[in-house]
């Protein structure tokens, strides 16, 4: 077989990229866009739920009427109300009240739970029996605990799921932007094949490759038409080529049409088909006979890309050339492997998890073995001035959408959103309050752990990793968000009637919480182990103010979303949370603090090239938060 000059790889994909970038992207109707490739990052323009609402069909009460009640001691309370989904019930509930509630309904002003109606007896038009006792915040789910404004969804390059589209949906949007799915013609070639589905014939092989190639262009949302198998013959190559350029295939993909015989075959009918040969043979191994051709047809240039027979060779260098956004790994490659000399190589790995991390073997069967592919997660490069491989950490090109990646977990906040979406990095972010966080740490869960807890002597995290025993973390310093109290405009017209001034500063808030009128105004807190709750209890003790006087001290919020949310649906008057929030939902914003959003990290994590890069585009990511001058750097560390 002859070969024109050996082309880099690098040269090769650049090709490839170049006709894959003409193809435009396209807007689409969100229903229609199962399997196709995100071309824009989601990010959510609304809360969901967008307020709070009751997860059950029940009765919604104040938590503290229900404390005595069980199965022999049963409570009475009256009935209201009643609120269907889809309507809104403007009773505020008093003592020994409750109203009416159904699944999904918003919950009514002060109440703080629900009893589920199989724990009650009505005995009257407007009186009940409850049977159960709940704690505050049960059967509640509150705005903005699934999905919070402006949180990334879905990032681009993401290919949508059923699970994807469901969250897409509940955030409104219709249409989205996706990468217009690329047409594949495919061709196996080979006087040894046989189609599948019938007795295998002395000295032939089943077609592997139409299926998996088949497959990894369905993982990239694109479309594929098949055209048959053809033997080593000009003419039939010649008329299922000419058959998929009349169907305006992009890219027509020849699978062991770079063997001894067959290449120059492919070659030749590219030429009498008016085409040109762009590669015929790239340094690398396998897959040095690779063939890419392009042929002007209709006005259109239509690749021809030949790749090798052998199952593994040929989806490997499927993967090099048009998967440039493939998923990578980082890995310790641990026994010795001699590589080729002159050549880039890509080796055929498998990965295993251990609890130092993953590990990386070559698979050495040869690209000709079919337990070669199945037992390949991916693929490592390795350059062609390297001789050898041995216990050193290597990058992995993975097969498929294997998920693996960061766990970050703790207290939710869209500045790790906003760093993810500046990545390629692969993460699951789980969040559970800054306590559940450090629990996570403590469990060797979390990777990260986002933290917010102020401490007694106003230090913000450290006292809380030494209250709760955290070994072998360290915490890095993070950004600064601005904590404070959110209220309507109108709030302000009250005040100034009733006492003579409006809300400006900080100290005006104090002299509001100490003054008479202060159990006029509806307050909505946040809940235990919130590092907003944390915070303003401080406040209070602080500044002498007693809890008694907050109306509402009890009724707790389990996010900043549902506290922005009730004051904007008018359901309380006053809360703390972020300014972020504030501005969302067009609120007055008084600032209370600068807290310190952290970063806690496990120290074996620290040298993981995944959290590496995440601690860098901390300090280089703009976010809508202020950063310290040590932003990134370690701050404290446990052993």
């Amino acid at each position: 077989m002859r070969y024109l000059e050996l082309l880099e790889i690098k040269d090769a994909k650049k090709i490839i990229n170049d006709k894959l970038s003409e193809l435009k992207n396209e807007e689409i109707d969100l229903i229609y866009s199962n399997g196709r490739i995100l071309s824009e990052d989601v990010i959510s323009e609304v809360d969901v739920p967008p307020f709070d609402r009751s997860r059950m069909d029940g009765y919604a009460v104040l938590a503290k009427d229900t404390y005595e009640a069980d199965e022999s001691n049963p409570i009475t309370l009256k009935i209201i109300d009643s609120v269907k989904a889809g309507a809104f019930s403007d009773k505020k509930l008093t003592e020994k009240t409750c109203i009416e509630i159904a699944t999904g309904a918003p919950m009514p002003k002060s109440a703080d739970a629900v009893v589920m109606v199989e724990y009650t007896e009505q005995i009257s038009e407007n009186e009940i029996k409850i049977y159960d006792a709940v704690a505050p915040h049960e059967n509640i789910q509150y705005c903005g605990s699934d999905i919070m404004v402006g949180e990334l969804i879905l990032r681009k390059g993401t290919k949508l799921t059923a699970r994807d589209i469901g969250a897409i949906s509940a955030i409104g949007k219709n249409k989205i932007n996706v990468e217009k799915s690329l047409n594949v013609g495919l061709i196996s070639t080979g006087n040894e094949l046989q189609a599948l589905g019938n007795d295998l014939k002395p000295n032939k092989i089943y077609d592997v490759n139409t299926y998996t190639l088949a497959s990894s262009i369905q993982e990239n949302g694109w479309n594929f038409n098949f055209y048959g198998i053809v033997e080593d013959n000009e003419n039939d190559l010649k008329e299922k080529i000419t058959k998929a350029l009349n169907n305006d295939e992009d890219v027509i993909i020849l699978s062991g049409g770079t063997s001894a015989g067959v290449g120059d075959l492919t070659s030749t009918v590219i030429e009498e088909l008016g085409g040109e040969i762009l590669v015929h043979g790239i340094k690398i191994k396998p897959g040095k006979p690779t063939i890419i051709g392009q042929i002007h047809f209709n006005n259109k240039n239509k690749l021809v890309v030949g790749l090798p027979g052998y199952p593994t060779s040929c989806l490997t260098i499927f993967d090099v050339l048009f998967n440039e956004k493939g998923n990578l790994l980082t890995a310790h490659f641990h026994p010795r492997y001699l590589s080729a000399k002159g050549r880039e190589e890509y080796l055929p790995v498998s990965i295993i998890k251990g609890l130092e991390g993953y590990g990386v073997y070559p698979i050495v069967k040869g690209s000709g073995a079919i337990t070669s592919l199945t037992y390949a997660d991916g693929y490592v490069i390795i350059p062609e001035n390297k001789e050898m491989l041995e216990d050193e950490v290597v990058d992995v090109h993975l097969f498929g959408n294997i998920k693996l990646g960061l766990n970050i977990i703790g207290s939710h906040c869209i500045g790790i959103d906003h760093i993810l979406q500046k990545s390629d990095l692969i993460a699951k972010t789980v969040n559970v309050g800054s306590l559940g966080g450090i629990s996570s740490i403590k469990r060797d869960e979390a990777d990260i752990a986002g933290v917010h807890l102020l401490g007694n002597d106003g230090e913000y995290n450290i006292p809380f990793l030494k209250k709760y025993g955290v070994k072998n973390a360290s915490l890095v310093r993070g950004y600064l968000r601005e904590q404070g109290f959110m209220f309507k405009k109108e709030l302000n017209k009250k005040i100034e009637d009733k006492i003579g001034f409006e809300l400006k500063t900080i100290e005006d808030i104090v002299k509001l919480l100490k003054s008479p009128i202060a159990e006029e105004i509806d307050f909505i807190n946040r809940n235990k182990g919130a590092g907003t709750r944390v915070l303003f209890d401080k406040f209070l003790k602080d500044n002498l103010i007693n809890k008694s006087n907050i109306n509402g001290y009890d009724l707790e919020a389990k996010t900043h979303s549902a506290v922005g949310a009730s004051i904007a649906m008018n359901k309380v008057e006053m809360g703390v949370g972020i300014k972020t929030i504030a501005e969302k939902y067009n609120l007055e914003f008084i600032k209370l603090a600068d807290e310190n959003y952290d970063l806690l990290i496990r120290n074996e994590k620290l040298n993981d090239p995944e959290v590496l890069e995440f601690v860098e585009l901390l300090k280089k990511v703009d976010l809508p938060f202020k950063k310290p001058d040590n932003c990134g750097e370690i701050i404290y560390k446990s052993i």
